[in-house]
């Protein structure tokens, strides 16, 4: 609270005094040094944060242009919104310090004052033992509760009562540092939404997401039509050539038409076989049906190079995560196929709390890059539309490390 007053006071005094000023001109250095002051208030209050709250606060502050100009940087400042979430938690910090110290204060000194009641109770007018109460305790022949005007207070005339009073002062104390900790919590969570995060730049993140959301179904629906016109389309077509074939030769060549209906028929598992995999490519039935240890073990089976699996998914994530957690491992281990040059890899997936983590290891040479285009770029959209994160490390000489964060709320 006293931190509190301090900030409003400032705020209020300086902003009041530079915009009432600024028709002189005068105003103007007094709301540039106001914009350092809140930035030096925050920096008192994420060091306080840090010490009292153990919470790192980042500062989300835009970078400075180049100071070529002297009014370049206090206008990039200015209209940062950093500043101006920052100034608002200033405010907010009186109002805010009045309630918690009110709160607290109160809990602490209730239920002290009942759990040492006995200790300065003498020296308490009889037989009004708490001064200016609104509740009367009358006991006797019929026990009842009195509501008074105030100026009145607890009547108390037995042992019983003392000993009742101080329990609940016990109960008090008890459950004071559990409010104290609420209130605590709900202080960290306006700090580090307040001061450390950049509202604008997360309206923009999301906007990325979302477009690369729209982009990533555009471009698997352009591959799926891809694939169906150059391969199932391809073979159907050679399909009903043969069949058609057969079907002229079938009364004057016989033996030739069964050639040409033997040629369809492994056409046909040709066909099949490729539209089980297009399938597959766009949402295997054995992750829909098992999950993703079945699916991530039958794509290690399949990989030209040894893959070990290690699943630890106590809850299935949705289907959604399932699937990028799928694709961001398939994806992998055809690169290290590919480009790799690796022995063996290691697919490690694992489910903490609201978060999913996927990493892929494997011995090659290392080298990997997100490239715009590439495999890789296209996972990271991929993840980033479901507003996760991808990390790849991979140093000349390797190891090669792919790791992904999705979240997965249940």
């Amino acid at each position: 609270m006293p931190i509190g007053i301090a900030t409003f006071t400032i705020v209020v005094t300086g902003f009041a005094l530079g915009f009432g000023l600024l028709i002189t001109l005068l105003g103007i250095p007094i709301l540039v040094a106001m914009l350092y002051v809140s930035r030096g208030m925050g920096w008192f209050e994420r060091g306080r944060a840090k010490l009292l709250l153990d919470v790192d606060v980042p500062r989300p502050y835009r970078a400075d242009p180049p100071s070529d100009h002297w009014w370049r940087v206090p206008v990039s400042r200015l209209t940062d919104p950093a500043t101006w979430t920052e100034i608002v938690y200033h405010l907010l910090l009186l109002p805010i310090g009045v309630f918690t110290f009110t709160v607290a204060l109160t809990f602490w000194v209730l239920g002290a004052s009942l759990l040492f009641l006995p200790v300065y109770a003498w020296a308490l007018p009889h037989p009004v033992h708490a001064v200016d109460s609104w509740v009367k305790v009358t006991l006797g022949a019929q026990p009842h509760l009195e509501l008074l005007g105030g100026g009145n207070g607890w009547v108390i005339d037995t042992p019983i009562e003392y000993v009742a009073l101080v329990l609940i002062g016990a109960v008090i104390l008890l459950l004071t540092p559990w409010i104290v900790r609420g209130l605590a919590t709900a202080n960290r969570y306006l700090v580090r939404g307040l001061l450390g995060s950049d509202v604008f730049a997360r309206v923009q993140t999301l906007t990325n997401s979302r477009a690369a959301a729209v982009d990533l179904a555009a471009e698997d629906r352009r591959r799926i039509e891809r694939d169906l016109h150059d391969g199932v389309q391809q073979r159907l077509v050679s399909l009903a050539i043969d069949l058609g074939r057969a079907k002229e030769k079938l009364d004057t060549d016989p033996e030739r038409a069964k050639e040409l209906v033997g040629e369809a028929h492994e056409e046909a598992k040709r066909a099949i076989s490729e539209v089980r995999d297009l399938a597959r490519g766009i949402h295997p039935a054995v992750l829909t049906d098992r999950g993703l240890d079945a699916a991530l073990s039958s794509l290690a089976a399949r990989s030209p190079v040894p893959a070990d699996v290690h699943v630890d998914v106590a809850e299935r994530p949705p289907a959604s995560v399932e699937a990028a957690a799928y694709f961001v491992v398939s994806e992998a281990l055809a690169n290290v196929a590919k480009h790799a040059q690796a022995t063996r890899a290691d697919v490690t997936l694992r489910r903490s709390g609201d978060r999913l983590t996927v990493k892929v290891e494997d011995d090659g040479v290392g080298g990997a890059s997100l490239v715009e285009g590439s495999g890789l770029a296209g996972l990271r959209d991929r993840v980033g539309a479901l507003d996760g994160e991808l990390h790849l490390l991979s140093p000349r000489g390797g190891p090669t490390v792919l790791m992904v964060e999705i979240p997965c709320g249940s």
